[in-house]
């Protein structure tokens, strides 16, 4: 079951509409903090969760921030540039890896983790993984898809994940497509341990593997949007709002409740029955002597109470 973020509680943060204005994409890390690229003058600033800068960095040409779910080293790709970097958790930069000499144009790079890549060759139609510490190629695939509107790459146990600005597509490494599906403004790949989400400016869609695309996040009025594991951000107007993931708690009704009473019924309500039948057959007792004494008031009748008795007692066992 998937919730919009309606229905969630939205606070604003205390960010200066300033730091937001001009605001080309935000990112936000599993520390609350916060990265703001703008590409007007291409830069890129790290803010904590109270507004405070932390870092930034001055770019000289366009670049993509792939994910900033490790601070510690967050991979940032520029085409224009054909190189990859990766940044501190201080905005300083820590490694850098040039394309320009070992291929012929990457028109996407994926950092899988701190040591491969994958990179989408357009000059060859090849999937490259590349191991940039050694710098060493280690497989090559052809892939002879569209490389029109390119947006994102993401590659996660045997499937390739293709975002273009407005669909979706995965592919086996056998070049087979295996899912396709409309997206409206696509933007980046975001990968929650087995979970595959797309980031549009005012929607988040998770992978249904194989089936479809759902949304669970949508706000029309958004202008940016992001998430970490714990709350969704997004900016409206300028100003900056967060969205908790914590559900309110609610009481389910307890199904198994009224079998259980019913059996519990039954078990007592023959012990009731059994608890009223000496009171009734004393009942019957005091009827009968009654009845006796009226009829012969003049004489005993103690031996006619006592078998008048016994075939009562015979009759109630």
């Amino acid at each position: 079951m998937f919730t919009f973020c309606s229905l969630y509680a939205q606070k604003s943060l205390p960010l200066d509409t300033l730091k937001l204005k001009e605001a080309k994409d935000m990112l936000a890390d599993d520390y609350g903090n916060l990265y703001i690229y703008k590409n007007k003058d291409f830069s890129l600033t790290k803010y904590d969760s109270l507004g405070k800068q932390i870092g930034k960095m001055m770019l000289t040409v366009p670049y993509k921030i792939q994910t900033v779910q490790n601070p510690l080293s967050v991979p940032l790709f520029s085409e224009n540039g054909q190189e990859l970097k990766f940044v501190d958790q201080n905005m300083n930069e820590i490694q850098r890896v040039d394309f320009k000499q070992k291929f012929g144009f990457i028109k996407m790079a994926y950092a899988e983790d701190l040591q491969q890549l994958w990179l989408l060759d357009e000059s060859t139609k090849r999937l490259i993984q590349y191991n940039f510490r050694n710098e060493t190629i280690i497989n090559s695939y052809p892939f002879d898809a569209s490389f029109d509107d390119l947006m994102d790459l993401l590659v996660y146990e045997n499937k390739i994940y293709i975002l273009t600005r407005n669909s979706i597509r995965v592919y086996t490494f056998k070049f087979e497509k295996i899912f396709e599906a409309s997206v409206e403004n696509g933007k980046r790949f975001r990968r929650e341990n087995e979970n595959i989400l797309v980031i549009t400016p005012n929607t988040i869609l998770k992978y249904i593997p194989e089936k479809e695309m759902v949304k669970i996040f949508q706000d029309p009025d958004v202008q940016i949007v992001d998430k970490n594991t714990l709350s969704y951000f997004a900016i409206k107007a300028n100003k900056l709002y967060l969205y908790s993931l914590e559900k309110n708690k609610e009481i389910q009704p307890q199904t198994e409740s009224e079998p259980q009473s019913k059996d519990t019924q039954q078990e007592v309500k023959p012990s009731e029955e059994k608890t009223s039948e000496p009171d009734t057959q004393e009942k019957k007792l005091e009827e009968k002597t009654q009845e006796i004494e009226n009829k012969n008031p003049g004489e005993s009748s103690i031996q006619k109470l006592i078998e008048e008795i016994s075939t009562l007692q015979s009759a109630g066992d």
